[in-house]
């Protein structure tokens, strides 16, 4: 640029973003394709309930740290706040699983969280501490695991997070004291605090108010209208993504090259400013990181558009929030800012490159608030930087929808608590407008990527059904000890997690329920091969003797047994198993009557994955194997029929079943997540579509 090689300049530029944004975009297709976004949906599911596949996996966690390095350094319009929730949550579920065998890092010392609550809390830790140590705001990182993260809260917890964002703070600050003298670059520039407005006292009257109030409904209108195209967009990436990993490199290619031609090309556009007489900073800066960049301007002049382009986000942010700087941009610049910022954050969001969504909502937000700010500079008190401030909040309130994280990280990215209530003011205006049109950046990807995610609430619709409408059969029950053979082949021919079991005479005087067993403990038990050859039940002294507590703890991701690992003779498949000892004897049930609304609820609240429905009352059932025919009742005599719950046991002659009143069994069915969805309901009941 020096010696007007403008052409060359450009494809040096082009060229390093091309190449870094390959790299990316090839380490994130090929060795884990879950690295992709900014994570903070796919922590949100899991927090909800939902495992999705390599979500938090150790290849995951390597690929969202470098392809974010990678993603940043290339010029993309995306910021790297969003994966460091992920991060955060990858390393919490790596340290809760013990390490990890692939790659020999293990701890005995952690199997402490081998439970579904434990590695829960600890995951919504890691993504406090995410927030935390992004934005430099250890409360606001409580306060967002709280209000987006999380799907379950208690107080344990609170202190907990806060526990760990505190850790992040004193650890940041080493960090940031170690690094002032210039050994890591740009890193720990500005302290604590990133974008300090102390200085500045805002002063503001009614006109401002107003003015503020305006701000709120351009955020929230901009948020919406940001999340339905971007939705749209992401529609259309998934086409091309699904078509393989060297399609998702071209697509980053394509946006690469987007990016480079719009941050080179567009600041040509913008006029030449002269140096201000009373900078504080070198101008124009020139092969490092500053406010004012040369690009083609003659000496001592600078170009907007170039500083703000060419530039670290953080220092392009501090540039907007910069107080007393009212003509430091033409109105012109701004313009052409926003508008590129707000089209490239769009197309951005959704290639195959770790990327969040804060740091080009923040940028745009904090543009069109000084274009504000700037325009009704001769009837406002407010200085532009704050306008731009408050810009940032709206927008933020427009597309994340929250409030109190959003206004505590704000405050502490800017340690400027005089403009606690217009922050609180514009997110609430903005998160209100915008919620008209559609639903929050997350919750829609949540949709889109088809993941069951539970609501707080329950569907209208739901409270027209009950319980046992919905729930999907045929139900597959144990016996309390049952064939090997009978739980080998409903293990291979179904994927359910979770099975009754039912004791009926001579285990007990009357078909009962005796609880729930889980797959995972099944297929443990069936590992340790403790059978016998007859139809016994056992004290659960036998099962301690041949396992710890630690066998049937929760496995880490890929860890666990599977069917198709195990191999039984003929000889041990004829042979019972006692499910006593690992049968939960206190799970959660509701009667077949019950709300469907209520019964919603009550699952989310708990943090349920099997919901049993019982019986109201006993009634008939029109099945039962019987072997003495005299016995059976005239009516009934010859009509045969298969009984389900001995569906698997081929030493019962299918002759041998008849049609003869009995009791009802005790339990009708299993409700999961799936039976909860809208999808399944209306499915069901395709008339509540039109009230729906």
């Amino acid at each position: 640029m020096l010696k007007q090689r403008y052409f060359t300049a450009f494809l040096a530029y082009g060229g390093c973003n091309l190449v870094l944004a390959a790299s990316a975009a090839a380490i994130c297709a090929y060795i884990a394709p879950a690295a992709a976004g900014s994570g903070i949906p796919e922590v949100k599911a899991y927090l909800n309930g939902i495992d999705a596949y390599a979500i938090l996996a150790p290849s995951t966690l390597f690929v969202k740290i470098f392809g974010s390095i990678l993603g940043v350094s290339a010029g993309f319009v995306l910021g790297k706040e969003g994966p460091m929730v992920h991060t955060g949550a990858c390393i919490a579920n790596l340290l809760g699983q013990g390490g990890s065998r692939k790659y020999h890092l293990t701890c005995n010392w952690l199997r402490y969280f081998k439970n579904d609550r434990d590695r829960r809390d600890l995951i919504t830790c890691g993504s406090a501490a995410g927030v935390a140590a992004a934005f430099r705001a250890p409360v606001g990182g409580v306060l967002f695991a709280l209000e987006e993260a999380a799907s379950w809260w208690r107080s344990a917890l609170l202190w907990r997070t806060f526990f760990t964002t505190a850790v992040v703070a004193v650890v940041l600050r080493g960090l940031i004291g170690f690094c002032r003298s210039g050994k890591c670059g740009l890193f720990g520039q500005g302290g604590l605090i990133m974008f300090d407005l102390s200085a500045t006292i805002p002063t503001y009257t009614t006109q401002d108010i107003i003015a503020i109030i305006v701000l709120g409904v351009i955020g929230g209108v901009f948020g919406g209208l940001f999340n339905f195209l971007l939705d749209r967009i992401l529609r259309a990436y998934s086409f091309i993504n699904e078509k393989g990993a060297p399609y998702k490199i071209l697509l980053t290619i394509t946006i690469s090259i987007i990016t480079s031609a719009c941050s080179y090309g567009l600041p040509w556009l913008a006029p030449c400013t002269p140096c201000p007489v009373d900078a504080v900073e070198q101008c124009p800066t020139i092969g490092r990181s500053g406010n004012f960049k040369n690009f083609q301007c003659p000496p001592g002049h600078y170009n907007g558009l170039a500083s703000l382009f060419f530039n670290t986000n953080d220092d392009a942010i501090r540039n907007l929030f910069s107080s007393g700087t009212e003509n430091e941009f033409h109105m012109s610049t701004l313009f052409v800012f926003f508008t590129a910022i707000y089209c490239l954050g769009l197309v951005t969001y959704g290639i195959a490159v770790p990327s969040g969504l804060f740091i080009p909502v923040i940028l745009a937000g904090a543009t069109y608030g000084r274009i504000v700010g700037t325009l009704l500079g001769p009837i406002s008190d407010l200085d532009p930087g704050l306008f731009a401030l408050l810009g940032a909040a709206s927008f933020l309130g427009g597309t994340m929808r929250m409030t109190v994280s959003v206004c505590v990280i704000l405050l502490e990215l800017t340690n400027d608590l005089l403009m606690l209530p217009l922050v609180m003011l514009v997110l609430l205006i903005s998160k209100t407008i915008a919620d008209s049109f559609n639903k929050g950046v997350y919750d829609q990807i949540i949709v889109m990527k088809g993941m069951p995610f539970l609501e707080a609430h329950a569907e209208p619709y739901m409270r027209h059904l009950v319980a046992g409408d919905v729930v999907s059969g045929p139900l597959i029950s144990f016996s309390g000890v049952e064939r090997v053979g009978n739980i080998v082949q409903a293990l291979r021919i179904t994927g359910h997690n979770g099975f009754p079991v039912v004791d009926e005479p001579p285990l007990s005087e009357a078909p009962e329920l005796v609880g729930l067993v889980l797959r995972s403990h099944l297929l443990v038990l069936l590992k340790g091969k403790g059978f016998m050859k007859d139809k016994l039940k056992t004290s659960g002294s036998f099962v301690l003797k041949r396992f710890g507590a630690f066998d049937f703890a929760k496995a880490g991701s890929g860890k666990g047994l599977k069917i198709e690992d195990l191999d039984f003779t003929d000889e041990e498949m004829d042979m019972y198993v006692d499910l006593h000892p690992i049968t939960n004897t206190s799970p959660y049930t509701v009667v077949e009557t019950m709300s469907l609304a209520k019964a919603a609820v009550l699952f989310r609240a708990l943090g349920l994955r099997h919901l049993l429905v019982v019986p109201k009352t006993p009634g008939v059932s029109s099945l039962s194997p019987h072997t003495h025919h005299s016995k059976v009742p005239k009516i009934y005599r010859g009509m045969k029929f298969e009984s389900m719950s001995n569906f698997f046991d081929k030493s019962v002659p299918i002759t041998n079943f008849y049609l003869v009143p009995l009791q009802r069994p005790p339990i009708v069915g299993i409700l999961t997540r799936h039976d909860f969805m809208p999808e399944h309901v209306l499915g069901l009941f395709p008339n509540l579509r039109k009230s729906h």
